[in-house]
């Protein structure tokens, strides 16, 4: 299916990246389901440990998780993996463009989103074909250690400038996401603040819940 621009706008309110590092014992599938329980309303597969192939059956079966929720599903950087697996799309960081047509490789159909921190880099990525840009890092982050505080103007100008929906990422948390107000963007994308919580779903319910608060009050 072809998701519509307002479709993913919407869908960008809370955007779930996984992370296997705070399984417990649990299944990368029983924690996606418990924060599309409480509200996730997109999910990304970020997945570097394992070999490609483990990493295809997990994408299938979350695709299909996802696909009883409703949810976008995309896949982390492997565009062979997002086409093999039925992913709706894939998301890709400025280094997986270098010479390469993302859009022509996964066809006008499925979801392309893009790493952007700067305005020419969400400018160029949505001249390339985006459908939405993850823009960050916007309280730093430790999943990424190179990464910086990306300045809330900075974030609003991008929003400002690109006609596609922009979801922020970073080291964004209940504690820090309505800070985000007034930037523009359409919604958060979290990673330990979900799936580092005890409660997976309340978290989900909660970070929702200031997500639309935050969006609504860009206006």
């Amino acid at each position: 299916m072809r998701w519509t621009r307002d479709e993913l706008r919407r869908a960008m309110a809370l955007y779930a990246v996984t992370d296997r590092g705070w399984l417990n014992g649990r299944t990368l599938e029983q924690d996606v389901e418990a924060a599309l329980r409480g509200g996730a309303t997109f999910v990304q597969l970020r997945e570097k440990a394992l070999p490609e192939a483990a990493i295809l059956e997990q994408a299938k079966r979350l695709k299909a998780l996802c696909a009883r929720y409703g949810a976008p599903f995309v896949v982390n950087d492997s565009v062979e993996i997002a086409l093999e697996s039925g992913a709706d799309g894939v998301h890709v960081g400025q280094s997986d463009i270098q010479g390469r047509d993302i859009r022509a490789l996964i066809g006008p159909d499925r979801i392309l989103g893009m790493t952007a921190n700067t305005v020419e880099l969400a400018l160029a990525a949505q001249a390339a074909g985006a459908d939405y840009l993850g823009v960050g890092a916007v309280f730093g982050t430790s999943t990424k250690k190179d990464a910086r505080p990306l300045p809330l103007q900075r974030l609003r100008a991008i929003c400002d400038a690109v006609d596609i929906p922009v979801v922020a990422i970073g080291g964004i948390n209940a504690g820090n996401l309505l800070k985000l107000t007034g930037s523009g963007a359409d919604g958060v994308a979290v990673v330990s603040a979900l799936f580092g919580a005890e409660d997976i779903t309340a978290a989900a319910a909660e970070l929702l819940a200031k997500s639309k608060a935050m969006v609504a009050g860009n206006g």
